[in-house]
């Protein structure tokens, strides 16, 4: 969304009298969001639930945002210059550009808002209405009840238990692949 775009929406939820959920702005990531998703990434319980390393650093950041993929969509839910989480969708090309995969993260301090739910949305709006892909991917540890409710309650099914997936926290870890399917 563009500075002047996400500026009148603002104001519009402001004159609207918005409560907090409702004042969470979901948009594309940009640049200078880079300080912002190194904080968020830096949190233990968000990169508990993603396959991120500890300690990233804010080049790193910068460069991923600074070279975007023109098949990938970064956005993030930002409320008063905070940013309180991200999202990504990937559309994959070839025989599978039907399909995209998904990842998202909510800070540690704000999960059980819907600001998972609303990036979630987000990116289902998109596959769904813009990009018209049928077929969405995931992969979510399987301790991670929370988020495999979300998924569960926006259609998305398990399609099998990947073992020993990643290494988290000195040992491997299972995740579930999950699919959501868009019929005609």
């Amino acid at each position: 969304m563009c500075r002047d775009a996400e500026g009148q929406e603002r104001s519009r939820l402001r004159r609207a009298g918005a409560s907090m959920r409702d004042d969470i702005l979901i948009r594309a990531a940009r640049l200078d969001d880079a300080e912002g998703i190194c904080a968020l990434q830096s949190m233990p319980g968000y990169r508990h639930g993603t396959l991120r390393l500890p300690h990233p650093t804010l080049e790193s950041v910068r460069s991923r945002l600074s070279k975007p993929d023109p098949d990938q969509t970064l956005l993030v839910a930002e409320a008063g210059g905070l940013i309180l989480g991200n999202a990504g969708l990937r559309r994959l090309s070839g025989r599978r550009a039907h399909a995209g995969e998904i990842g998202m993260g909510v800070r540690d301090d704000r999960r059980g808002q819907g600001i998972g739910t609303r990036l979630l949305e987000a990116l289902l709006d998109l596959a769904d209405n813009w990009l018209d892909l049928r077929r969405l991917e995931l992969t979510v540890f399987t301790d991670n009840e929370a988020a495999i409710g979300l998924y569960r309650k926006a259609g998305f099914e398990e399609e099998g238990i990947l073992r020993d997936y990643a290494f988290r926290a000195g040992r491997h870890a299972d995740v579930l692949a999950m699919a959501r399917l868009r019929r005609p």
